[in-house]
């Protein structure tokens, strides 16, 4: 196991010793407390630091006392007795007897990435059980979305206060790794989505002893951004990257909103800690979610950037949409998603509807930098009432676009149950009791007043609270999903395109270019791109309400797929509306 340093939480000695360090430098004293009732003082050190060890065991439940008088979790706390104002758990990491130790991992470009939400699927054994069915279709990467231990039993995650530990109510530490081990034995790669920007509202009691982890002269919209300019802090963040990627060997990290941290060189240091701990051959992967289109950080130790952008201006096409961030989509919809397959980012340093510049020029990176998706968590998470994208679009429109994700060198996203075309909503939930429980419900709702829809107090009304118990159930999928008619059509679909993405897609996209994409007519674009053998892949796609004629491909082209026309048509040059072709041209 490669070596790194540990500065945070308590760490597992020899002979039954633990040790325990916190980062307190507004105390006088720090007492570490178990649940036998022991108390242990810890030594006053430089710069803030009290540090001491006993006698304590892994599974042994401890706190900090601060200043005789508050008792609080460890901030890095690998696991929680009582969930996030209860006691701290020692944990060995080094106890788990990995099955599948010699997993290296896989390249980026093989990545299918599926996104799916621990809690709704029943916790890490349920998860676990699942596995083998999304590898049958062609999924090659869970993404769990936060993982960090969040008050009550129902969140999304990026409420987490504990980013070290686990959430208890998805299982314990051992089942976690269980699960990754798992995966890895049918050759899958598993991400976490990791938020370093803020932490939740209820349980974070950073604030009451090192108050230096937060700046009073920065606000964000969780409150007072996190001081990445202290030493203590990074230590703090890098190692929490470092126990998921080494501990629970996980392959890779979504870094959820890095564009809330000011201190890019943080991101910079974060990537260049991760990459010299793992050990050279292994693969691990680091991605962004950044809406400042930040692409220099795409060369700097992260593999690729969620593209948010090809999600909206697909969204915008799809659905009619133009309210609220969609506005920045909507006119010049097409050339700007011919933009977005040829070079990447729509948003290269143009001003949007706030009149700032957004972004920076992306187009010399390769599309396998560029994480696409027609769903996530957000995209309808944060919709009022959680619609998928199903409701809201055209089927055969949305069919189309499917192809498009997963036939395109981009690395496609997947959200669960986008693959069984689900009805089912995805709403915004939480655990929240007493007042808190009513700021959230109410600020969940005032968020949609700017759109028009939304605007009468009484329809806001309307909008789920967030921390009933029906809001979280009606977001869970039906388990005989996969035995209802209704959907397997949308099932065979994703599993013939993610074949076809296996079989020829991807192990050609190593090198791969884009060369040109052009508008055909509203809705309409055509994509071209050298592969790394140096074939020719051309996506053609018209998601617009008109058929078209247009230039065919070559005769020496083999048409891959087509949808909504049929291959001798296509060769002729016909593109109906709501259709796509795809041909993969050989090099000469």
């Amino acid at each position: 196991m490669p070596l790194r340093v540990r500065t945070h939480g308590a760490q597992v000695q020899q002979n039954g010793i633990t040790r325990f360090a916190l980062w307190a430098p507004d105390c006088r004293e720090v007492a570490v407390e178990l649940t036998s009732e022991a108390v242990h003082c810890l030594e006053a050190q430089a710069d803030g630091w009290f540090v001491g060890t006993c006698e304590c065991v892994a599974g042994t439940g401890y706190r900090f006392i601060i200043d005789g008088r508050l008792r609080v979790p460890d901030p890095a706390s690998q696991a929680q007795l009582d969930d996030v104002h209860g006691f701290s758990q020692v944990v060995d990491h080094a106890a788990y007897r990995w099955q599948h130790s010699d997993w290296q991992g896989r390249p980026w470009h093989e990545s299918v990435l599926y996104e799916l939400h621990v809690g709704l699927l029943g916790g890490f054994s349920c998860v676990e059980q699942r596995l083998p069915a999304l590898k049958a279709l062609g999924i090659t990467a869970i993404e769990l979305m936060p993982l960090a231990e969040f008050p009550g039993s129902r969140n999304w995650g990026y409420d987490g206060v504990l980013p070290f530990a686990p959430e208890s109510s998805y299982g314990t530490p051992e089942q976690l790794k269980s699960l990754v081990d798992s995966a890895h034995g049918l050759g899958l790669m598993v991400f976490v989505d990791v938020v370093y920007n803020h932490f939740g509202p209820d349980g974070n009691y950073l604030s009451h002893y090192a108050s230096d982890f937060f700046r009073s002269d920065v606000q964000t919209p969780w409150g007072a951004a996190i001081d990445f300019r202290r030493r203590e802090v990074r230590d703090y963040f890098c190692e929490n990257a470092l126990m998921w990627l080494l501990d629970y060997r996980v392959d890779g990290l979504r870094l959820d909103a890095v564009h809330a941290i000011g201190e890019t060189d943080f991101l910079v240091e974060l990537a260049s800690r991760v990459r010299a701990a793992v050990e050279p051959d292994r693969h691990v992967h680091l991605v962004l979610e950044n809406e400042d289109n930040n692409a220099q950080l795409l060369q700097h130790g992260f593999d690729a950037q969620w593209n948010d952008d090809g999600h909206n201006v697909l969204h915008a096409l799809l659905t009619g949409e133009h309210e609220s961030y969609y506005a920045d989509f909507a006119e010049d919809a097409t050339a700007k998603l011919a933009r977005c397959l040829g070079e990447g980012f729509v948003y290269q340093g143009q001003p949007s509807r706030h009149g700032r510049a957004r972004g920076e020029p992306s187009a010399h990176l390769p599309p396998t930098a560029f994480v696409l998706f027609l769903q996530n968590h957000d995209q309808v998470g944060n919709r009022a009432f959680g619609e998928r994208l199903i409701e809201l679009a055209n089927e055969d429109a949305l069919k189309a676009a499917t192809a498009l994700l997963l036939l395109s060198p981009m690395v496609p996203l997947l959200f669960m149950g986008e693959e069984w075309g689900a009805r089912q909503p995805f709403l915004f939930f939480t655990d929240h009791h007493a007042e808190l429980a009513c700021q959230v419900r109410e600020g969940r709702r005032n968020e949609f007043a700017d759109f028009a829809l939304y605007a009468d107090a009484s329809v806001r009304e309307r909008i789920p609270d967030p921390n009933a118990l029906h809001t979280f159930s009606r977001s869970q999928l039906p388990e005989n999903i996969a035995s209802l008619v209704e959907h397997q059509h949308w099932y065979a679909l994703y599993e013939q395109l993610l074949d076809i993405r296996h079989r020829l897609i991807i192990p050609r996209l190593p090198g791969a270019t884009s060369l040109k994409s052009e508008v055909f007519d509203d809705g309409a674009v055509s994509a071209h791109w050298t592969l790394g053998d140096r074939s020719l892949l051309r996506i053609d796609l018209n998601i617009g309400e008109r058929d078209l004629r247009i230039s065919p491909p070559p005769t020496r082209a083999a048409v891959i797929f087509v949808l909504g026309v049929d291959s001798a048509g296509y060769q002729l040059g016909a593109l109906p509306a709501r259709s796509v072709a795809v041909s993969l041209e050989a090099a000469a």
